[in-house]
């Protein structure tokens, strides 16, 4: 469940990131907005499932026992992963895209008679 919000938080995030600089918008100004646009419903997602699981994790109820650690468990890593949804993913998205351009920019070192030594 909470690997299954995280990884859809991700995705929106970059793919409306990507849709952004397919638009003409340059790298920065799109994560920086795409950023700014998912906040919100990251945040909501976050904490719907944080507030249903409330009162599991506050051990309400016979047998609660038994489901508290897996409740503060999925509480505690939703609130880490939702962090690193919204910093981390946008800094390694921006940092790769970055290396990649550059690794397409610089044309390899071919010879001009071609890719497999042949005259074209």
């Amino acid at each position: 469940m909470m690997v299954g919000i995280v990884v859809s938080n991700g995705v929106l995030l970059v793919d409306f990131a990507n849709t952004l600089r397919a638009r003409g918008k340059d790298l920065m100004e799109a994560t920086i907005e795409a950023g700014r646009t998912r906040l919100r419903p990251i945040l909501m997602t976050t904490l719907a499932t944080i507030v249903g699981l409330a009162p599991m994790a506050m051990g309400i109820g016979e047998g609660s026992e038994t489901n508290l650690p897996l409740a503060r468990a999925v509480i505690g890593g939703l609130t880490v992963s939702t962090f690193f949804t919204l910093f981390l993913i946008p800094a390694l998205y921006t940092l790769l895209a970055r290396f990649g351009r550059r690794k397409h920019e610089d044309p390899t070192a071919e010879t001009a008679a071609g890719v497999h030594g042949r005259a074209a």
